[in-house]
């Protein structure tokens, strides 16, 4: 039965006197009161109807507290068994949840009700409702600015093992021998018993662990040629068809086997380490997961958050955009799906700094174009010798002059640029080799196109002073990417497989975004009090001094050339 508790009704009498003034003081500054009072009303209990009967069956645990429960397990990184506990014992737990009923049917969970309703968020993508509404909810109540985002990746793992090759493909084999001799007996014993005692008997299994380096790739190929025997044995039956094990001995064949024709013979033999594709199969037990060469097997999760440039810890900083797709996937495609996914949401940036993958000319136009939005990212290749950056530009993209001074005679534009410059002063320029320009019968060619020009432009905004001013603030996402970690141990996880990874990085991301807003309230709070205002303009007039003193030394010790050994000695004071 649909069971839940109206956290908006105010009580009669307060069911937390007996905590006292200070305790209940030090529980609303937290983050705990900071759930209580704006997260936990407005969590999507509704979403939840449909699996619950409305006045029949035996009523469910209150639906408020179960939702919020998945939210601070994430976000304090505990296991089912120290959630119970948590949720039993804790304080301040029973605080954020307003549990005020002591009996075991509102202040005791079992983990059996904890995996369900894991997996009712899981089906239901709970998570990502409770994501926009929290942020959604954190923005109106401290007032943020979504006009300046950055965003990055961070590499995150699985609890998946790491596998080789040949364990791989023992492994794959293996799982799906399994079931079928659980499913399917008859199929089963009409298999090679030679073939059934290499994969499930454990002194036979334990000899592909000892293969040498030189003899990998002949066992690769016996491997391989086990698993084509067994698809061509299994691929007539539709219901051993239908098992996800065999999709996955599917999966792994087509991906890193191939079969060649040996005197008429058709044999499977396994595709060198080169030719197997990043999105391959990792390891059967999590095949969402991928492959990056830069940061190994898992999943690739895109975080946006918002910053201001004002060096003032007043304003909040909220992550707004996350995404989980595997280890394959590049930086360079998730811009552009986290700049409509923020629009769509009203959390629409007008300016966003990104690395280098995410700064490609076309992300850069679309996101300006369609959006509406900034790009700020340094562009990756920077060619060598001379370039177009080299040139003197008019607004329009034409050449004005080139390195060494000299004009073109004819500018033309058709679906590219084209600057002609004589011949003679091409071939006697001491940077001959060095420049990109080509020459013809009648003159000495520079050849671009409009991308060329915008890319020209923005290497030489580059290297102003502007850039470099702007663009120092992604480095505080670094610091993002430190705290994801640090506080809900996001880089390693205790679920395996895309929904449970998913599940647990979206809930982990809500937890931040509440730890960091209950930071700033207890900030705000201390720069609000009469102490705390005469000590931060105590600290502001210190540094004041501090600045003028040590201008005030530098400009006379510069001057006397007599003073030099008293000057190192200011410098080191006041370095």
């Amino acid at each position: 039965m649909f069971h839940v508790k109206n956290h908006k009704q105010l009580n009669i009498f307060d069911p937390w006197e007996h905590l006292g003034t200070k305790r209940r003081m030090e529980l609303d500054t937290s983050w705990s009161g900071l759930f209580r009072k704006h997260i936990l009303p407005d969590l999507p209990v509704d979403e939840l109807r449909p699996h619950y009967h409305a006045s029949n069956g035996r009523p469910s645990k209150e639906l408020f507290s179960m939702l919020g429960l998945m939210i601070l397990q994430q976000m304090h990184d505990l296991t089912d068994e120290q959630a119970v506990e948590q949720f039993a014992f804790n304080i301040k737990w029973h605080y954020a949840l307003d549990i005020t009923n002591p009996s075991d049917a509102y202040s005791y969970v079992s983990l059996r009700s904890i995996w369900a309703m894991r997996q009712l968020f899981i089906n239901e993508n709970l998570h990502k409702v409770i994501f926009t509404r929290v942020g959604k909810k954190l923005a109106k109540v401290f007032k943020v600015d979504f006009s300046k985002q950055r965003i990055d990746s961070v590499h995150i793992q699985s609890n998946m093992r790491h596998l080789g090759r040949i364990s791989l493909f023992c492994k794959t084999i293996k799982k799906f021998l399994v079931n079928l001799k659980r499913h399917h007996r008859i199929s089963f014993d009409k298999l090679d018993k030679a073939l059934k005692n290499r994969y499930l008997d454990k002194k036979e299994e334990a000899v592909f662990a000892l293969v040498k380096p030189s003899e990998s790739r002949g066992t690769l190929n016996q491997i391989a040629q086990d698993i084509f025997v067994l698809l061509e044995r299994c691929k007539t039956s539709n219901a051993i068809g239908s098992m996800d094990s065999f999709k996955l001995l599917v999966r792994l064949f087509q991906e890193q086997c191939i079969i060649e024709e040996h005197d008429g013979e058709k044999l499977a033999v396994s595709k060198p380490n080169k030719d197997v594709p990043s999105d391959s199969l990792q390891n059967p037990s999590d095949p969402d997961a991928g492959y990056s060469g830069h940061k190994g097997k898992g999943y690739s999760v895109q975080v946006m958050e918002t910053y201001n440039d004002k060096k003032s810890a007043e304003h909040l900083s909220l992550l707004t955009h996350i995404a989980v797709k595997s280890a394959d996937n590049s930086d360079a495609h998730a811009l552009i799906p986290a700049l409509e996914q923020t629009k769509s949401q009203g959390m629409k940036p007008d300016e966003v700094l990104a690395d280098t993958l995410y700064g490609s000319d076309d992300n850069v136009v679309d996101a300006k174009k369609k959006h509406g939005i900034e790009v700020l990212a340094p562009l990756k290749n920077h060619p060598e010798g001379l370039s177009l950056t080299d040139f003197t530009l008019d607004d329009f993209g034409h050449i004005l002059e080139c390195p060494q001074g000299k004009h073109p005679f004819k500018m033309r534009f058709k679906k590219r640029f084209s600057a002609s410059f004589a011949v003679s002063d091409c071939r006697d320029c001491d940077q001959q080799k060095q420049c990109p320009v080509s020459f013809g019968k009648k003159a000495a060619y520079m050849r671009y196109t409009r991308k060329d020009v915008r890319m020209c432009k923005r290497r030489c905004y580059e290297r102003s002073a502007a850039f470099r001013d702007r663009y120092r603030f992604r480095a505080g996402v670094e610091a993002t990417m430190s705290e994801y970690d640090r506080v809900t141990g996001v880089k390693k996880l205790r679920v395996r497989g895309g929904a449970a990874v998913t599940f647990a990085v979206f809930m982990k991301a809500i937890g931040i975004n509440i730890k960091r807003a209950a930071a700033n309230k207890q900030w705000q709070k201390v720069a609000g009090s009469r102490p705390g205002r005469m000590l931060f303009a105590i600290i502001g007039q210190m540094k004041h001094v501090k600045e003028l003193i040590q201008e005030r030394f530098i400009s006379i010790l510069s001057c006397r050339s007599q003073l030099r050994p008293r000057m190192i000695f200011y410098r080191e004071i006041f370095a």
